[in-house]
């Protein structure tokens, strides 16, 4: 018996797990590219950078630029790029863009929650479905006879589609988890980089006052009317005649 004759025996509720099974399988195949570029790449740009930034903070924001095609690349730029003076704009750079990466990290769950809860429904569904039309056959007289061996044989047949959407569920699901735990380390990486990060900029803020450097320049404009910077040079008097 192969595959397609299983298909057509499990009744039409085998059409809709299809359509799930295609829209799972799709949304595995791409987290599992996903995460695989993750892995392959992160742990050397957040070597690269951090070494960077004990000795010049903008060769580690043009690293972090560099990399920023990848979650982590873009958290560590985040608060790189910014033309800030306080520890406090450092920590909010970093939070909030961690916040934005890990939801992008879970897309594709809520397609997966939603295959996970309906492909045994439908199984279930069409299995009823084929035990009414089965038992819509038997009649009184016949039971114990040989006539009632079809019967049962469509019995056998109508629980196809309650395996198969056991099988499309617990293969949903199997990953599902395996994408959670990946979001989990990932909220882990992103903490510990972070906290590294910020500890060197505790220890040697960069120096703000050098306006010919190319992270500033690109990406921060001015405000019209600002405030004084603790890394701005004191007024000079006016020259007042002698």
């Amino acid at each position: 018996m192969d595959i397609l004759d299983l298909f057509y025996k499990g009744g039409p509720a085998m059409w809709p797990m299809l359509v799930l099974s295609i829209l799972s399988l799709s949304v595995i195949f791409e987290r599992l590219w996903f995460w695989l570029r993750i892995f392959s790449q992160e742990k050397q740009i957040v070597d690269r950078v951090l070494d960077a930034a004990h000795d010049d903070w903008q060769v580690a924001g043009d690293i972090a630029r560099q990399a920023s095609d990848q979650p982590v690349g873009r958290f560590l730029y985040a608060p790189l790029h910014l033309a800030k003076s306080d520890t406090e704009t450092f920590r909010l750079a970093l939070e909030s863009t961690a916040e934005d990466e890990l939801a992008g990290m879970r897309r594709g769950e809520k397609l997966l929650e939603a295959v996970i809860a309906l492909a045994p429904l439908l199984g279930l569904l069409g299995t009823v479905l084929g035990l009414i039309h089965s038992l819509r056959s038997i009649r009184i007289g016949d039971l114990g006879t040989e006539s009632t061996a079809g019967v049962t044989t469509g019995i056998g047949e109508s629980l196809i589609s309650t395996a198969t959407g056991l099988i499309v569920a617990i293969i949903s699901l199997a990953f599902y988890r395996l994408f959670q735990g990946f979001v989990v380390n990932q909220v882990k990486v992103f903490r510990k980089a972070g906290n590294e990060l910020e500890l060197l900029y505790r220890q040697s803020p960069p120096d703000f006052s050098n306006t010919t450097s190319p992270i500033v320049r690109e990406n921060f404009t001015p405000p019209r009317k600002q405030g004084k910077s603790r890394f701005s040079a004191p007024p000079q008097p006016p020259n007042t005649p002698e």
